[in-house]
């Protein structure tokens, strides 16, 4: 007699986390902020994919291990890495009433119940809406693929693309992702180079199928101007990296805003006339150095001085059309009215940003 396993009820909440230190760090502190907005009644689990599980040990997550052949089974065919994900949330899903897959370049502004409350039978939650389809006329998912969508009647130039950094379904939409796996190995190699790929057939899967929800509102997802909030990220964790469920580690989420640490207007309007002191081809460099020397009364603002520094010299020698030596920036944070707009936090920024050019 065939026995079946019931759905679980409760809502899952999923990462998947593999690579480079810097996604682990972003995983800990969008998980800790999902415990924080939640509070004490937490009814939802959370289940992390990962190749490294040791980041979690303090978290109250569901380790579930990621090895290359995994990885190398799951991305496919072509070896399309965000394919992984789709096969990740289809996973879970299939033993779960609801599952919400999140990006680790994220955070929570509200509590996770949110999301799973707009998951419903007939929605696809994601991150956010994005442009129409007729509106990327000039991208190779609109060459390569707007003909062939049309002829098959999958999409038309009104669909709206999708962001997925969120992907919430429920148990009754399987299919939804089955689609979404088969489109990319199918569009795969038309679209060379397309890294959005995987959400653009996510679209295309739920497209006239399914109504589409977002979650900006509970979710930040930082996918612009990343370094800044890793900056901010970095800083948590250094903070509280050892004890991230404590009180003030979780409290402390909160601190890490969507806000981006730079001067008010009045101050840059100042630094603008600051630095009409400073020889013309370097006014702009001092300027945006001066970004990074604000004092912010955010102490996760503050952790952001370095991504300022380096941002400003990258745009230096864009702006020389060629790398700047280490003496000629020496030559020119040396300048007396720049020693006396950068002040103590001279030494540091050429110290640091003779560092960063080493290192490439």
């Amino acid at each position: 007699m065939t026995s079946f396993r019931p759905l679980l009820a409760r809502p899952q909440l999923v990462y998947l986390v593999f690579g480079a230190d810097t996604y682990h760090q972003e995983a800990v502190f969008s998980i800790a902020s999902a415990v924080a907005q939640a509070g004490d009644d937490r009814p939802f689990d959370i289940q992390v994919f990962t190749d490294n599980p040791m980041p979690y040990r303090a978290l109250p997550v569901r380790v579930r291990p990621l090895d290359a052949e995994m990885r190398r089974e799951w991305s496919g065919p072509h070896r399309y890495a965000f394919r992984c994900k789709h096969v990740v949330a289809r996973k879970v899903l299939q033993a779960s009433e609801k599952v919400v897959l999140i990006d680790t370049d994220t955070f929570f502004q509200d509590s996770p119940m949110q999301l799973f409350d707009r998951v419903k039978p007939d929605t696809l939650l994601c991150n956010a809406f994005q442009l129409r389809y007729d509106e990327c006329k000039e991208t190779v998912l609109y060459t390569a693929l707007a003909e062939t969508l049309a002829e098959r009647d999958l999409a038309d130039d009104q669909m709206r693309l999708v962001n997925s950094g969120v992907i919430g379904l429920s148990h009754a939409n399987v299919a939804t992702l089955d689609r979404s796996i088969a489109l990319m190995d199918e569009f795969f190699p038309l679209t060379p180079g397309a890294v959005t790929l995987e959400e653009f057939c996510l679209g295309v899967a739920a497209y006239r199928t399914l109504k589409i929800d977002q979650c900006t509102d509970v979710i930040h997802h930082y996918w612009s101007r990343k370094q800044l909030f890793r900056a901010k990220v970095r800083a948590w964790l250094h903070k509280h990296e050892q004890t991230p469920l404590s009180a003030e580690a979780l409290a402390d989420t909160g601190k890490v805003s969507v806000r981006l640490p730079r001067p008010g207007a009045w101050q840059r309007l100042l630094y603008k006339g600051a630095t009409l002191a400073v020889p013309k081809a370097q006014r702009q460099f001092i300027r945006e150095l001066l970004y990074g020397c604000c004092e912010h009364p955010n102490e996760f603002d503050r952790a952001c001085s370095a991504v300022w520094w380096e941002k400003a010299f990258h745009n230096a020698e864009k702006r020389n059309r060629g790398p700047i030596a280490t003496a000629q920036l020496h030559q020119w944070l040396d300048q007396w009215a720049a020693r006396k707009l950068l002040g103590r936090r001279r030494i540091a920024i050429y110290q640091h940003l003779a560092q960063a050019r080493s290192a490439r």
